[in-house]
């Protein structure tokens, strides 16, 4: 069977292959606020991933990016894979573990039909306008109380995942610098500036405290690399700071939902224990249930998704997370170290920090332009696994899905440079 080509031809549209190609990846994540339909373009992604790979099978070995797409899903499947076998709730770690598989032959159909002449500028720029559409649904929310997705939530801005999915805030703060990266391609500083404070407002309402960590972590990359001096980043730093609590000031007059957020994570300021709990919204029992699991299965934890199920089990006295039966408990740590501690043990963090040093090693070894290329994946990446925050679960389907669409887009953008290199030799 002839190889296919690894130049973008015309279609009937008018579209190469490789923009039909983006366009089926920037799918996956307009359909992320549709329950699980976001599945569906994964999944045809993932089929021709195979073909593809087929049909190069003999060039398999020499795609830098495929190849560390490969070792990084390795170190994310095989604790899964070694934590199955005694977990607590064999039945879902086994049915995890099997459809954690699905995340690489969708790496495989990214890193190959990407990786020549791939418009991705694109890419970063269609997502951003996904972004861009999510973000006016949630200011029309937040002004009328209602969007796309029916009424907010009576806590939070919900926006387009609707009051019964509170995720609007994480996947926010995550997909930021994609469009911070299209606004300052397109409108340079003004542009990057505009985008902050149109991100900043939305962000704040949407009450996830773990997601203003990450798009302030996000803001001050975006800061650095403007200015790259200390004196400087200070000044702009303190400049958004000032803005951010205008913001905040303006919300905890008019949206009682963002002042009972703030009142309760100041209650951290009393210094007892029930209050730090309180504060972090029950966060402090999870994470000591979790560091005794971690105790208890110190090699290959309690089992890959099966958190809920060991939970009760190493609950203290009156947890109110354990359901009225007896038989769960919180559905995950809350926290990506203890996460893969509690359900993977101490072989599932040594195989995370592996990963987490490969990906490094290879942003560190790529050339400037690839860096710039996969510079919106890689941000978003850094402050999705930033370790000092609260996180969704990693090894759940949906963020599970997110994490690895941004790392198939890092691998196949960090290295596309080598490969049109290679067509062109």
């Amino acid at each position: 069977m002839p190889h296919l080509p690894t130049v973008s031809r015309q279609t009937m549209a008018g579209l190469t292959t490789s923009e039909w190609s983006a366009l089926l990846v920037v799918v996956v994540i307009a359909l992320l606020p549709i329950g699980r339909s976001a599945e569906a373009p994964l999944a045809i992604a993932g089929l021709l991933g195979i073909v593809i790979a087929w049909r190069r099978r003999g060039e398999l070995a020499q795609d830098a990016g495929l190849r560390l797409a490969t070792l990084l899903f390795a170190c994310y499947w095989l604790p899964a894979l070694i934590s199955a076998p005694d977990s607590v709730a064999a039945a879902k770690s086994w049915s995890t573990v099997r459809d954690l598989l699905r995340f690489l032959p969708f790496c495989a159909f990214v890193c190959l039909v990407l990786r020549a002449q791939a418009p991705w500028a694109r890419i970063v720029q269609a997502t951003a306008a996904i972004i861009g559409l999510w973000l006016l649904d949630a200011w029309v929310q937040a002004f009328t109380g209602y969007g796309i997705a029916g009424a907010a939530e009576k806590e939070r801005l919900a926006g387009i995942f609707g009051a019964g999915n509170l995720k609007l805030g994480p996947v926010l703060a995550v997909l930021a610098p994609f469009v911070f990266v299209a606004a300052r391609d397109a409108f340079g500083r003004r542009g990057l500036v505009v985008a902050f404070v149109f991100m900043l407002v939305p962000i704040l309402l949407a009450g996830s405290r773990a997601a203003w960590l990450m798009f302030t972590l996000c803001v001050l990359a975006c800061i650095w690399r403007e200015t790259r001096a200390p004196l400087r980043f200070v000044g702009w730093s303190a400049a958004a700071c000032a803005v951010g609590l205008i913001a905040a000031f303006i919300a905890l007059h008019d949206s009682r939902a963002f002042a009972a957020r703030v009142d309760r994570s100041l209650l951290a300021l009393n210094g007892s224990e029930q209050a730090v709990d309180e504060a972090s919204a029950g966060r402090l029992r999870i994470w000591g249930t979790a560091a005794r699991m971690i105790a208890d299965n110190p090699i290959n934890g309690v089992g890959v998704r099966a958190f809920r199920f060991a939970y009760p089990h190493y609950a203290g006295a009156h947890d109110t997370f354990v359901a009225p039966d007896g038989d769960e408990g919180a559905s995950h740590a809350h926290q990506i170290s203890l996460e893969v501690l509690s359900e993977t043990g101490l072989i599932g963090l040594a195989c995370w920090l592996a990963g987490a040093t490969l990906a490094l090693r290879a942003w560190l070894r790529a050339s400037a332009f690839a860096r710039e290329r996969a510079r919106a994946p890689a941000l978003a990446l850094a402050v999705m696994t930033f370790p000092l925050n609260t996180h969704l679960a990693f090894y759940s389907a949906w963020w599970g899905l997110l994490f690895w669409w941004l790392l198939a887009l890092y691998c196949a953008a960090l290295h596309a440079e080598d490969a049109e290199s290679r067509d062109g030799a």
